[in-house]
């Protein structure tokens, strides 16, 4: 028997419900401080080890294909694992859960710092991961259940969705000030007192749910991340050795024969990690399916941005990491319009508006060439891309939980989250793909004009190396950019389509956002 309906709803009172009307004690305003900072902290790392990526390169020898898994070894485990992290909040307690969470991130921020070689890097990250996978969504699913729906709701979830979005901008900061000031390894080192504050604080300001009795879905979670990790390898893979490589190849059925086996292991479980019935309701299975699109073009910006400012434009870590702080502005100008305005307009217009701004800014970024600058080139369209983003996740975030029951708030949260993170790793791997690819095309394009004008001990370094050195190895990375932005653009307009012929906001959906009130005339 599958588990493809809803559950029935609870006619009794939640014991983990809001129990006071929100805003009437300082206690909720602190507990929304402490989540705010958590979900900072574990979004803030999947970012700050971009403008570290050169270092840590140097340092423990990846490639520039490779050297994507530093993220991706974070953010498939992270979003593998969301939906289990959820779960677990939902039948084990959210506190304790969070608490846990937290503390792993912590543990796992310290091997990081510490790792040696490349191999102890990506272990140290993977468990980072996991550790996000527990508190993020508990995090989100604590909001649910400490405010009630409503004006007071709709204000935390756009802090929420502030700090989610632009958390991302925020860790190129703080990683360019730790990289440029101290080391590399301190943008791992600095969780870990982070972490310690958040747990010392949590039990005081946030109470703790009544735990429920359930079932933990670890085969649906081992598939599901497994799934995605052979997905994410084949196309690393392919931009490394080509589409008809055996392990390429092998990759990409090993990701479907995974998939597939979890999307039947989720019908036929009695309590499914990914509950099926959600992706029945449209405006949720769409909302979904904009975060994927989304994620992968807010990620890939992110990624390749970094290395052009650095690699090209010769940026010192902290000058590019402020380079991104007018984005954790404009992010934040956007996420708070649009939490004042969505009750009276609904959230239909921000997700449009934000997915057309975003789809201009990536389409802009795609003329980015050796000769672009900073303000002239790169900072227009970041800010208009950051704007579209600002809009989108404060609406999708309030539609993708508007309904969810009490009892689902973790499942419902993991799902949302999973998408993100999924959506960041997937889109990631297909941009570095796109990115691989150009950028050997253009290579072999320039190696003519390298031997006619290159020094004998530049051509010396290249037959030993193969590596073409400035300033044609900048025309190189600028061509593959640039290809890569293209396909960015493409993911983003996808969410614009997506919210222009999917999304139907109801009038029980202005109800809500409102707090049971009628829907302005």
């Amino acid at each position: 028997m599958t588990d493809s309906q809803p559950p029935p709803p609870d006619t009794t009172k939640s014991a983990d419900g809001p129990s006071e009307a929100p805003g009437d004690s300082g206690g909720n305003g602190i507990a929304l401080a402490i989540i705010a900072s958590c979900q900072l902290m574990v979004v803030l790392d999947i970012t700050i080890v971009n403008i570290a990526l050169p270092h840590i390169q140097s340092a423990l020898h990846f490639s520039t294909q490779n050297l994507s898994w530093v993220v991706n070894a974070y953010t498939l485990t992270f979003g593998g694992l969301l939906l289990l992290g959820g779960r677990l909040g939902d039948i084990l307690g959210r506190r304790r859960v969070f608490m846990f969470g937290i503390a792993l991130f912590a543990l796992a921020s310290l091997l990081c710092g510490l790792a040696q070689e490349s191999w102890q890097l990506l272990a140290a990250r993977a468990i980072q991961g996991v550790g996000g996978a527990i508190a993020s969504p508990t995090s989100l699913s604590l909001i649910t259940t400490t405010f009630r729906e409503g004006p007071a709701r709709n204000r935390a979830f756009g802090v929420f969705a502030a700090v989610s979005a632009g958390g991302s901008a925020i860790g190129l900061l703080a990683g360019g000030v730790l990289v440029e000031w101290l080391d590399w390894r301190w943008i791992f080192f600095v969780n870990v007192p982070i972490g310690l504050v958040l747990i010392l604080l949590t039990p005081r300001f946030i109470k703790e749910s009544e735990p429920r009795p359930g079932h933990f879905d670890i085969v649906g979670a081992l598939t599901a991340t497994l799934g995605m990790v052979c997905l994410v390898y084949g196309f690393i893979r392919a931009s490394e050795e080509g589409w008809t490589n055996a392990l390429t190849l092998g990759a990409f059925a090993a990701a479907v024969v995974l998939l597939a086996l979890f999307i039947v292991i989720e019908r036929n479980s009695r309590q499914p990690i990914t509950p099926l019935w959600m992706f029945r309701d449209r405006n949720r299975a769409g909302v979904y399916g904009m975060m994927l699109s989304l994620a992968a073009a807010l990620f890939g910006m992110f990624f390749f941005l970094t290395l052009f400012v650095q690699e090209v434009l010769n940026f010192s870590p902290l000058r590019a990491g402020l380079a991104f702080l007018p984005v954790s502005v404009i992010i934040a100008v956007g996420s708070g319009l649009a939490s004042q305005l969505l009750p009276r307009w609904g959230p239909k217009p921000f997700m449009v508006a934000g997915a057309l701004l975003a789809t201009a800014g990536l389409s802009w970024l795609t003329l980015t060439n050796v000769n672009s600058t900073y303000l002239g080139s790169l900072l227009g369209p970041v800010l208009v891309f950051g704007l579209g983003m600002g809009f989108q996740f404060v609406s999708l975030t309030l539609m993708a939980l508007s309904g969810v029951e009490q009892e689902e708030a973790g499942a419902g949260s993991g799902v949302f989250n999973a998408t993100q993170q999924v959506g960041g790793s997937l889109g990631l791997s297909i941009l570095v793909t796109v990115f691989g690819t150009a950028s050997k095309d253009e290579a072999k394009s320039q190696v003519p004009d390298f031997l006619a004008h290159a020094t004998p001990a530049q051509k010396a370094t290249f037959q030993k190396t193969g590596s073409l050195p400035k300033p044609w190895s900048d025309e190189v990375l600028a061509h593959g950019v640039s290809n890569a932005f293209i396909v960015a653009a493409v993911f983003a307009a996808v969410s614009a389509v997506i919210a222009i012929f999917v999304i139907q906001v109801r009038a029980s959906d202005l109800e809500r956002l409102q707090g049971g009130m009628p829907p302005p005339a």
